[in-house]
């Protein structure tokens, strides 16, 4: 008689099983795809962690340790009233990607006919990988690039906006005042970067660079 109790309980232990594992990725899913809906259609994730270390509950709260990345291999926590258990989990994302189309040389600017976009796995690609070709369209390589290479923001910088020795206006910001004069960049500068600029007078000052080239400086 108690063989064939342990042996129902087995077989109802395999039984229920599945269904909490379905319902555990379900939930793991609902989770992140809301954490990234842009990327929702094409994500799936994995558990990494055996079942015999899951929550005990069936709808436990979860929770991601702070800075947490989006996607690939990473720890989640599951808690149940007061109990926390770490599961650790695989965000899989299928999406579109850019790779350049031929070889490129360091300090070429790019355009969208050196560009490809492609469909694959985004959470195996290179930190800060390039997902729209509007990113890096006008962009300067950084490196030499080859053919169906991944593309990072790390291999490219935005044109200069300003480079060292040219001449620029210099606006002065302020509550209710508006000053401008001319001076000289000392470097080079995207738009949006600090540049130091030398002033007709000799004196130095700092500022960012607008979008038209002009320095801007808040008071």
């Amino acid at each position: 008689m108690r063989v064939i109790k342990w042996w129902l309980i087995a077989m109802l232990t395999l039984l229920v099983m599945p269904v909490w594992a379905d319902d555990l990725s379900a939930q793991l899913n609902q989770f992140f795809k809301a954490r990234d809906p842009l990327h929702a259609a094409g994500m799936n994730v994995v558990v990494r962690t055996p079942e015999q270390q899951w929550p005990t509950c069936a709808a436990p709260q979860f929770s991601l340790p702070g800075n947490s990345r989006l996607w690939g291999p990473m720890s989640i926590a599951a808690t149940c009233d007061r109990e926390r258990r770490f599961l650790q989990v695989e965000v899989q994302v299928t999406g579109e990607y850019v790779v350049v189309n031929r070889q490129i040389l360091r300090g070429t600017t790019l355009t969208a006919s050196d560009v490809l976009v492609k469909q694959g796995r985004l959470d195996t690609l290179p930190a800060r990988a390039v997902l729209d070709p509007q990113q890096i369209v006008e962009a300067v390589s950084v490196r030499d690039l080859m053919p169906d290479q991944p593309l990072t923001l790390s291999m490219v910088r935005q044109p200069w906006r300003v480079k060292a020795g040219q001449p620029v206006i210099v606006i002065a910001q302020g509550d209710g005042f508006n000053v401008s004069s001319e001076g000289r960049a000392l470097n080079n500068a995207t738009a949006a970067q600090r540049v130091r600029v030398r002033m007709g007078n000799g004196q130095i000052v700092s500022g960012n660079v607008g979008a038209d080239g002009n320095i801007l400086i808040s008071l």
